[in-house]
């Protein structure tokens, strides 16, 4: 196993302070608020050190973009090893997302402010891509015949179950059971 020099350790560890100083902010502030200024002033570390991880702000919202989706498919894989594919699982995987959103609200509402930007555009499109790679396993079990498209759908009435929660700030349970039902319903819609 390789070791980690006290350097490499110690800039590793700054590069987290800010992530984590961004996802606090994230809480208080929209993006416009999530500025360079405000991220250092809150980390306690200078602007140089900033750029010197990020480049940018842009690179730096990406970055807490992908470090939340990270932490998301983290307890994804967590919540579903062993559930074959099909309803339970789609259902621990929407119940995860779903509780993940809502106890990151500030870092929710921040990507979707933040998806106007292209570079967050390509990211948001590569994370889906992988989650419909991950999901089609699931319509395929449930029996749809265009498993990969109901999985994107699927992937786009998450998101907005998402949105509605985050908006009331708490669970909604009807919504997630729609949610569910939508995926699992007997009879898929001929062509």
């Amino acid at each position: 196993m390789p070791t980690v020099s006290p350097r490499a350790a110690a800039k590793e560890r700054t590069r987290e302070a800010l992530l984590d100083t961004g996802f606090e902010l994230a809480e208080t502030t929209g993006l416009d608020g999530l500025s360079v200024n405000a991220v250092t002033a809150a980390a306690g570390v200078a602007k140089g050190t900033f750029f010197h991880h990020f480049g940018d702000r842009t690179s730096y919202v990406i970055a807490l973009h992908r470090r939340f989706h990270d932490r998301i498919l983290d307890d994804v894989q967590k919540a579903v090893a062993g559930l074959p594919s099909g309803r339970e699982r789609l259902t621990a995987m929407a119940t995860t997302y779903l509780d993940a959103c809502l106890q990151h609200r500030g870092v929710r509402a921040l990507i979707l402010e933040a998806r106007a930007l292209p570079p967050i555009q390509a990211e948001i499109i590569r994370r889906n891509d992988a989650t419909v790679a991950l999901l089609t396993t699931d319509f395929v079990a449930l029996g749809w015949r265009a498993p990969a498209t109901a999985a994107r759908l699927w992937v786009g009435a998450c998101v907005e179950c998402a949105i509605l929660e985050l908006e009331s700030g708490h669970a909604d349970a009807q919504a997630r059971t729609t949610l569910v039902a939508f995926a699992t319903a007997a009879g898929e819609p001929s062509s």
